[in-house]
């Protein structure tokens, strides 16, 4: 083999990981979340989990979302498992959906160590950016098997209006 064609390989290789790599940040730089300790996330300390990687202060997670559009609808729909529907605050500001709430830790009732823990816990909040203006105090949210569906009614856009001004 000449170096020729191992730098080839080599420069093949690498531009299709930093693809792969652009890939994944692009598609998931809104969906990833981060979790921090709450009041009620009831984290087990750093010494309970033999994971190398935990770190009760400071967990990162993808919430993976969908945005649905249609004539006089958006449809936003977030995967968050593990909570209850009572968790969850909504609402919308400036254009953003902002969702937050609590992911609480449930601990075993036996004995024992956690080997991995890579779920996040705690409190998150996520950022969607709608495309267009909504009638938010029409909205309606709900939770089933773990995905948190939001459904926002367009407003009317008001058509532009010609008006003639005399100049003086």
């Amino acid at each position: 083999m000449k170096l020729d064609d191992v730098r080839h390989g080599f420069s093949s290789l690498w531009d299709s990981v930093a693809d792969g790599w652009q890939r994944l940040r692009d598609g998931t730089v809104g969906a990833l979340t981060r979790f921090r300790p709450g009041e009620h996330s009831a984290m087990p300390a750093r010494g309970e989990v033999d994971d190398g990687f935990y770190w009760p202060a400071q967990t990162w997670s993808l919430l993976g979302g969908d945005l649905f559009e249609d004539t006089h609808r958006l449809v936003v729909r977030i995967e968050v498992p593990g909570m209850d529907k009572a968790d969850f605050d909504i609402e919308v500001r400036d254009n953003v959906l902002f969702v937050q709430g609590e992911k609480r830790f449930e601990r075993e009732s036996t004995e024992g160590r956690y080997r991995l823990l890579q779920c996040a816990y705690g409190s998150f909040r996520r950022a969607v950016p709608l495309p267009v203006s909504v009638l938010s105090d029409q909205a309606r949210a709900s939770y089933r098997n773990g995905v948190l569906r939001i459904e926002l009614p367009k407003a009317e856009e008001s058509e532009p209006r010609k008006i003639a001004i005399a100049v003086d």
